[in-house]
């Protein structure tokens, strides 16, 4: 009797992967302070629009809060990041830069404030007066702060938001830039690109939520 052996054989890349204990994310030093949050449960909130920042304020709070009053956790059980690239990236500065460049930032991000119908003059998302006229309904950057939320900004749309100023008022891009960069809100960190962070945040242990 004439007899058959099947022979299978892995593929290198399943050879490698099994030697190797499986696929593992390279890690990268400018990535580090993701993982000096201190938070057991994390959360990385993406956001490309000014509607979608307000929402992930709002939804950043939720989260918190569900937390505490579900299973009597506090600010320090969660570990929170939200990204701000693209369109939402101004609103990682400070109340002066909307002073002194409102108009520009607001014309390059497609803005209005929605209570003066004009361009904003403060970051509307520190604002404790506007309510209901924003997603975030009173949620402000700075109580999320306070919580321990950190804030991933865009290079990339800083450096685009910082060509239209210089081009709006005739200024130096580079030294806009500059500028900008000095007038961060609290807990932020400037990244290669907001769409970077998305990415090292999730190979890090954090879970997704898109907020617009």
């Amino acid at each position: 009797m004439i007899g058959s052996a099947l022979v299978l054989r892995e593929s290198p890349a399943a050879a490698q992967a099994a030697g190797t204990g499986g696929w593992q994310p390279s890690r990268h030093a400018q990535d580090d302070w993701l993982d000096r949050l201190a938070g057991k449960h994390r959360f990385v909130f993406d956001t490309t629009s000014p509607a979608g920042l307000g929402n992930a304020l709002l939804y950043a709070n939720n989260f918190f809060l569900a937390n505490q009053s579900g299973y009597g956790l506090g600010n320090d059980d969660a570990a929170v990041v939200i990204v701000v690239r693209h369109n939402s990236t101004s609103f990682a500065y400070t109340d002066a830069m909307w002073a002194k460049y409102g108009r520009p930032l607001g014309d390059a991000g497609g803005f209005s404030d929605p209570k003066t119908k004009n361009p904003p003059t403060i970051n509307v998302y520190n604002s404790t007066t506007h309510g209901t006229q924003l997603p975030n309904n009173g949620i402000t950057l700075d109580s999320l702060t306070t919580r321990g939320v950190h804030f991933a900004v865009c290079q990339m749309a800083t450096r685009r938001f910082a060509g239209a100023v210089a081009t709006a008022t005739g200024g130096n891009t580079d030294r806009v830039y500059e500028e900008l960069v000095a007038n961060l809100i609290a807990n932020s960190h400037m990244v290669p690109a907001g769409i970077v962070a998305v990415n090292r945040a999730q190979e890090r242990g954090y879970t997704f939520a898109h907020g617009g």
